[in-house]
């Protein structure tokens, strides 16, 4: 009878640890959002990207007040930002120049018209407020022509969710592009 009376403990008490399980990770992407601008015969390569180290990381930072931030374990990108950023900025510019030779990697294209390196300054998170993405970045051209520029892009968060915040980013990422398509735009391919 002990026994029985043991067992049962043991039984009813593994049966409520599971009750407490923790929540679920989820994981978000960055999208391309740019609209289809002028076709431009021209190859490019988005080389690499500098991250923040405080951001380069695989838990969402947000930013919890002044000069303090916080990671959400539960809320991840699902994919390194310094491959992330490259490659949406790569089909953003894939579009914006109607150009199919454009992608993401150093050595993603050989001899390409047009090389580009971003250097992320600032790559912020404020859900339910605002994404904050500043990149310098620069163009090099084969002909050996180089523009260098500078985007701060900030956008709204349209709701409180992750899903939300991520979307944001996009977009931010999508007006750092707009920059460099014009800038590619203005510069000799060959």
């Amino acid at each position: 009878m002990q026994r029985l009376i043991v067992t049962c403990a043991f039984v009813l008490a593994a049966g409520l640890g599971g009750c407490g399980s923790s929540p679920a990770s989820r994981f978000y992407t960055l999208d391309p959002v740019a609209a289809a601008g002028e076709v431009r015969d021209v190859s490019v390569v988005v080389a690499q990207a500098a991250i923040p180290p405080a951001v380069d990381r695989p838990q969402i930072v947000v930013r919890a007040g002044e000069n303090r931030i916080a990671f959400d374990e539960f809320q991840r990108w699902a994919a390194p930002l310094k491959d992330a950023i490259p490659r949406v900025v790569a089909l953003n510019l894939a579009r914006l120049l109607g150009s199919p030779r454009v992608a993401a990697g150093p050595d993603a294209i050989p001899s390409p018209d047009f090389r580009v390196l971003l250097d992320v300054q600032r790559f912020e998170s404020a859900p339910g407020d605002t994404a904050t993405v500043e990149v310098v970045w620069t163009v090099r051209g084969r002909s050996g022509a180089t523009r260098t520029g500078r985007t701060l892009a900030r956008e709204a968060v349209s709701g409180a969710d992750y899903d939300a915040l991520a979307a944001a980013h996009s977009r931010a990422l999508a007006a750092v592009s707009r920059d460099i398509a014009a800038a590619i735009r203005e510069l000799p391919a060959r």
